[in-house]
């Protein structure tokens, strides 16, 4: 554990996080117990302390459907998130792993299936990823990729639903595509691990972007939070300056193997820094 000193010099030396509650909401991934797409998620996440969940809603095996597409699948997660009074805070369409929307007939008609379970399941955003061969890193893949937004977002609109561009470009680009869309059902998950990891100074870019660019966090370090690349105070610091209220899911990993322990251990040191 990190000394209060230690905490401050980590944080650009800006003082600790402003005492007292704050709006920042700490939920988890399903995929982080190994448990993609399965009710059984919702009961963990309360057993740990967590307050929210993110739902994966799987890859198809047909090339036409998803499974969380399933009435009876999506009737068990609204139970399990009743039972525990745990939220369903969001979904994942990996889909789009698999056919990009840079490029994929196919992956208009995954984004409008995703937003219609979005919205079965209570959640409030849908997550659009674009990493690996689907980035849009050049100008002319984004913008390509904004236009097919601009005709989705109508939909997402109607539904009660964000979507959520997750990505791995520069803090500069979100700001650019949030922009140009205009749209309340769009805005950026902004994961500090991907932008660390791509050279980019998140608690800058967080700051930058402000909270109304942003619906959601995704939290992760090669490793453990606070052991590695990922500067944890400084980027709680700009989501407090920001005053954005919402959630960050964590995406973390488990170095022991031991998925709850790892999982409790990581929540228990962002809780320290909020309360710091």
């Amino acid at each position: 554990m990190l000394s209060r000193r230690e905490l401050l010099i980590a944080a650009g030396g800006c003082g600790a996080l402003r005492a007292g509650p704050s709006g920042l909401k700490i939920g988890v991934m399903d995929t982080v117990f190994r448990m993609a797409g399965q009710p059984q998620a919702v009961a963990r996440a309360k057993k740990l302390g967590l307050a929210g969940v993110q739902v994966t809603l799987g890859r198809s095996a047909d090339g036409r459907t998803l499974p969380l597409e399933d009435p009876e699948l999506q009737r068990a997660w609204r139970a399990a998130s009743n039972e525990h009074g745990i939220p369903l805070n969001s979904t994942y369409l990996d889909m789009l792993h698999a056919d990009c929307l840079k490029d994929s007939p196919q992956a208009p008609m995954w984004v409008r299936k995703g937003i219609e379970i979005t919205k079965n399941l209570n959640a409030r955003v849908l997550m659009l990823v674009f990493f690996g061969k689907c980035q849009v890193r050049e100008r002319r893949e984004l913008d390509h990729v904004l236009g097919l937004i601009q005709e989705l977002a109508p939909e997402a609109e109607r539904a009660g639903v964000i979507l959520g561009f997750e990505n791995t470009n520069s803090g500069d680009d979100n700001r650019y595509a949030v922009d140009k869309i205009q749209s309340r059902a769009f805005k950026v998950w902004y994961d500090v691990g991907n932008s660390t990891f791509n050279g980019y100074d998140a608690a800058k870019e967080i700051r930058m972007l402000g909270r109304n660019r942003i619906c959601m966090f995704h939290f992760k370090d090669r490793g453990y939070l606070g052991e590695g690349q990922v500067n944890m105070p400084a980027i709680l610091r700009a989501i407090e300056e920001i005053r954005f209220e919402g959630f960050a899911n964590l995406e973390t990993t488990s170095p022991s193997g031991d998925i709850d322990a790892d999982a409790r251990r990581n929540l228990e040191y962002l809780e320290r820094l909020l309360k710091s």
